[in-house]
């Protein structure tokens, strides 16, 4: 099956879901990253266009580890909005990648760009399958919306510190190392983490959200996820069945 992770920048991915994908492609699924921007803010060393085409590399790297392909939808950082010509792009992404199943952002979390990728992936999952609505590129349209799901958000909360709860937990124990080993290409973000988030030691950091959240579930590593239970699009648990027992349902 082709499954599509679709969210802000270079290394969200990895902190939120590199477990849960690496597990989806040791499966055999066909897995696709896409960023909606090259991480082009993400530096006070580089100007744009260079930290833009280090992180471009640095996500390359990271999917390849897990037989991954790499897209960025070429928005930029601070600048993903919800407007006409932003969902049409997106659309043609969702209608190129043609998967069975979307991963995206949560849609509350810290980040605008976040909070923003996350309104534009749940709409053009339901336009990529309407005839009628025309993107760029000559890309058909879907047979039928996509199963959608949403990430953790950062930290897994919101803006003000209250918890977001998963419907399930993805045991990633077995493929955390792979997990923290995607997060490690993505060197030129730690030392940016280091000064504008005041985040000393990234990796560390998402072992300790990947072990909070395992511990919702009495796991030792965990990344948890929710289905968008909005009409029409599938309510099937595909992604529970496609982890099978790594997929362990959340009680609230």
């Amino acid at each position: 099956m082709r499954i599509v992770s679709i969210h802000a920048h270079p290394d969200d991915a990895e902190i939120l879901a590199g477990g849960t994908l690496t597990l989806l492609a040791e499966a055999g699924h066909e897995i696709t990253i896409v960023t909606m921007t090259p991480g082009d803010g993400g530096s006070a060393t580089l100007p744009p266009d260079e930290i833009a085409a280090v992180r471009r590399e640095e996500a390359r790297k990271s999917a390849a580890i897990i037989g991954a392909a790499y897209r960025c939808a070429e928005f930029r950082d601070m600048s993903i909005f919800n407007d006409d010509g932003s969902r049409r792009r997106v659309t043609e992404i969702v209608r190129w990648a043609r998967p069975g199943i979307v991963l995206t952002a949560s849609p509350a979390d810290y980040h605008c760009d976040h909070e923003a990728t996350s309104a534009l992936v749940t709409d053009a999952c339901f336009a990529a399958s309407v005839p009628n609505y025309q993107v760029p590129g000559a890309v058909p349209p879907l047979p039928a919306i996509p199963h959608l799901y949403y990430m953790d958000s950062i930290g897994g909360t919101d803006r003000f510190g209250r918890i977001i709860e998963p419907d399930f937990v993805t045991d990633v124990s077995s493929t955390f190392e792979t997990k923290r080993q995607m997060l490690a290409s993505h060197s030129s973000q730690q030392e940016w983490l280091k000064e504008q988030h005041g985040i000393e030691d990234p990796l560390e950091a998402m072992e300790r959200w990947t072990r909070d959240r395992g511990a919702l579930v009495h796991i030792n590593l965990g990344e948890g996820f929710r289905r968008y239970p909005g009409h029409p699009y599938p309510q099937t648990p595909l992604l529970e069945e496609l982890l099978g027992a790594k997929a362990i349902i959340h009680s609230r």
